[in-house]
């Protein structure tokens, strides 16, 4: 996904270039360019989808029309605030069959919910004021449309915003509102004429126009024929009845007191005809004449092929039980109530900031002093205002800290958490064009889970299959908000290299892509950081230039605007990526993964070079055979900032208990190896500021543990993230009630839906997201077993 943003935005500004291009003929951007005037519509995979899309519209000045999905309401503040105007389908999902409660385990809230909420969806986006059109695409059967628009009435939408929807804005967003799309003088003659309120149950249309041409599908002119009539055939008199609609009436005759018999009807241009038999197998009569008034009359055979004369006269002309019955407006079904994000443990209001006292609590400040016994901390508006002894504060809400530790939130340097569909865009030496930013996951369930483990912040990095890999995101773990939301607020940009084996892929079967050995990735580097300052050069120069996106990201890093965290295990390689460094006039900022880190300690801190390492995470393949348990312990010996990372959505949330480890291998003293997952990795990606220890004036990142923070029995009690707590134990465990009963209500729900004669779609199991590590390829097959994720440890 973020490779296919990147060559999107990469194209556009290609095709801006070629406008002044003189010497050279690109036939793709020149009909790019030639179609530039028209409306462009985005066709998007889901809301957060439809949020990326509008951001690459407002980096060129387009307002993309959003062709969306159907969860919209899912995010509709931030989709309104796009400005976009939508294309919605009417593709509701249909109920699961949920019987089996087995099956029905197998199924995530968030589906459940989405199922019973779809179909308020343009009912939610027509009263959040976004224009809209609807499409039948996306529908089996485009026969259910009408049925699934009425749904969408039903759960609010109203007939004047469905009408305009169909007519009038999308006459509007494809601009042919001057031709089509209301009933005005000048403009087209299409329309159609209805027996009445075309979004009732029973509504027809009679007369289709397209452009002053008319298409007849049923005669307007159709008179009302309900009513009780004596009908005469050969001087001999029966009762006839008709009922029912227009196009289809039904009529009986009575041979009986009780019996009757049905007649096959037509009527065309007021010529009728009728068609029965007056009892079960015998020869039918056919009659045939015309209408006129209330008087019908004419000839015709009888069951023995007689030619007879017949009349039939209206006696009674009150309606039969079939008056038109109102479409009664039943009001909109009660549905759930949408929650940020949308399923399990969300908010169903976002938690504000307040005023904070957390008292009496063992204080880990990572500042000159130290831990503080029975200390108290005062917050206010997201920011730490004063740490000591005895503070009070009437404005504040009072949390007792007696018998807890509170420390800084912990920072996950080196996380693939909250990343949508491929983290790796292996796909040529450099990537360096391609941003996480683009593709964050605000609703990815790892968020909540980490809070859960005293989680506060975390770099998202790109993978490790290229020797110059994506540009990271640095972000908060404020569950709930939207992907922009998360991101740290000024923080450096920062890119991810690699070595080694995953960039070489000589033993990967089918492989061809330079390089193939180590010295090949070493010559990479340099091509690259030469032809980024020439890159520079020309900039400089004034010249007019093809701006290239992947070039610009690496003179970053010469220019000193971004920062290098490196995949890497070998002693040798380490070296030369320095030494690379030397000769292009920069510093790697960050080693990570760095096994080998203790062969090469000191040189790193000569350097300049941070380690950010696994605490004991070996084995998992031949280059990291050397690793020790010792490996933090000595590299922060020879004076390198060191910190331990997860590269792992399970390993994150107990990154006190690795922190812990260096405590037990290499005798680091507590407070330094509480420093290795807080304020440490602040000081690797520079956000130390504002957050990694507890100070006056910094962010209010803050965790309550119940016991010694690097203890295997503290658990993270209160995750504050700027002073809001995003995680609170109880309130999760009142959450987890909350769940199972709204899970029983809704599964309840689709139980009745089936045996009402709903359609339903079988369990196909949970809606998951992939949990990513450096080396993981999507779209890309190869047999590397052996170079192959850190999970298989």
């Amino acid at each position: 996904l973020m490779g296919s943003i990147a060559l999107i935005r990469q194209t556009f500004y290609d095709a801006k270039w070629y406008q002044s291009a003189k010497d050279e003929v690109n036939l793709s951007l020149e009909a790019w360019n030639s179609l530039a005037g028209l409306p462009h519509i985005f066709e998007v995979n889901d809301r957060l989808d439809a949020l990326r899309a509008a951001a690459i519209g407002r980096e060129f000045n387009i307002n993309f029309i959003l062709k969306g999905t159907g969860d919209e309401y899912q995010r509709i503040p931030e989709i309104k605030s796009t400005g976009s105007p939508l294309i919605l389908p009417l593709n509701f999902p249909e109920a699961y069959d949920v019987e089996d409660p087995l099956d029905a385990q197998r199924i995530s809230l968030a589906q459940l919910k989405h199922w019973e909420m779809a179909p308020a969806n343009p009912a939610t986006v027509a009263a959040a004021g976004i224009p809209f059109a609807i499409t039948t695409h996306g529908l089996r059967n485009k026969a259910d449309f009408m049925a699934q628009l009425r749904k969408a009435i039903q759960y609010g939408l109203s007939e004047t915003d469905a009408l305009k929807a169909l007519t009038h804005t999308p006459a509007q967003l494809s601009s042919a509102q001057d031709l089509v799309g209301s009933l005005s003088a000048g403009k087209m003659a299409s329309f159609f004429i209805s027996n009445g309120n075309i979004f009732g149950k029973d509504a027809k249309i009679y007369h289709h126009w397209i452009n002053g041409k008319p298409h007849v599908v049923k005669d307007v002119n159709m008179p009302d024929f309900n009513g009780k009539y004596q009908l005469i055939i050969a001087g001999k008199s029966y009762d006839m009845s008709i009922s029912g609609p227009d196009e289809q009436p039904e009529l009986k005759i009575a041979t009986g007191d009780t019996t009757s018999v049905k007649v096959k009807f037509a009527y065309d241009k007021k010529m009728v005809s009728l068609s029965f038999a007056l009892h079960d197998g015998a020869n039918r009569y056919r009659l045939s004449g015309t209408a006129t008034g209330n008087t019908w009359a004419g000839t015709g055979q009888d069951d023995t092929g007689q030619w007879i004369s017949w009349s039939a006269t209206r006696t009674d002309t009150t309606t039969l039980n079939i008056t038109k019955k109102e479409d009664k407006t039943s009001p909109a079904p009660a549905i759930g109530k949408v929650s940020f994000p949308f399923g399990a443990y969300g908010w169903l209001t976002p938690p504000q900031a307040g005023a904070l006292l957390i008292t009496n609590a063992t204080v880990w400040t990572n500042e000159a002093e130290g831990i503080l016994p029975r200390a108290d901390v005062l917050i206010r508006n997201g920011k730490i205002v004063q740490v000591g002894k005895n503070i009070s504060a009437a404005d504040a809400t009072t949390i007792d800290g007696t018998g807890k530790h509170l420390t800084a939130g912990i920072i996950d340097e080196h996380s693939h958490i909250a990343a949508s569909r491929g983290i790796n865009e292996g796909t040529q030496v450099s990537s360096a064009e391609v941003r996480i930013g683009d593709i964050l996951n605000s609703e990815d369930i790892n968020i909540y889970r980490q809070l859960s483990g005293g989680v506060t912040s975390a770099q998202i990095l790109h993978g490790s299959a290229n020797p110059i890999g994506g540009q990271s995101a640095i972000i908060k773990l404020r569950w709930g908000l939207a992907p922009e939301k998360l991101k740290f607020e000024d923080a450096p940009g920062y890119i991810k290299f690699a070595l080694g084996e995953n960039v070489k892929q000589s033993s990967w079967t089918g492989s061809d892509r330079f390089p193939q050995t180590r010295m090949g990735v070493e010559d990479v580097f340099n091509d690259y950081f030469t032809r980024a300052r020439e890159y520079g050069q020309t900039i400089k120069s004034g010249k007019p230039y093809r701006r290239d996106l992947d070039l610009e990201t690496v003179l970053e890093i010469l220019d000193g605007k971004r920062f290098i965290t490196c995949h890497s295990y070998r002693q040798s390689e380490i070296n030369m990526l320095m030494k690379v460094a030397d000769k292009h006039g920069f510093r790697v900022k960050t080693f990570t993964h760095i096994l080998e880190g203790y062969k090469v300690a000191d040189k790193m801190a000569q350097h300049g070079a941070g380690g950010s390492s696994f605490s004991d995470w070996w084995a998992y393949k031949y280059e990291v055979y050397d690793a020790i348990p010792h490996n933090g312990a000595i590299m922060h010996q020879q004076g390198v900032t060191v910190a331990f990372n997860s590269d792992d959505a399970e390993m994150a949330r107990r990154l006190n208990q690795e922190a812990a480890k260096a405590v037990l291998f290499g005798g680091v003293s507590e407070e330094d190896a509480l420093k290795f997952v807080t304020l440490n990795p602040a000081k690797l990606l520079q956000i130390d500021h504002r957050v990694g220890s507890i100070k006056a004036g910094k962010d209010a990142d803050l965790v309550i543990w119940s016991d010694h923070p690097l203890s295997v029995y503290a658990k993270a009690e209160t995750t504050f993230v700027d002073g809001i707590p995003y995680f609170d134990r109880t309130r999760d465990a009142a959450l987890r009630a909350d769940i199972q009963t709204e899970r029983h209500t809704l599964i309840q729900k689709m139980v009745k839906e089936k045996q009402g004669g709903g359609r339903t779609q079988p369990v196909m199991g949970r809606q998951s997201f992939k949990l990513y590590h450096c080396e993981d390829l999507e779209g890309q097959e190869q047999d590397h077993n052996h170079t192959h994720s850190h999970h298989h440890h």
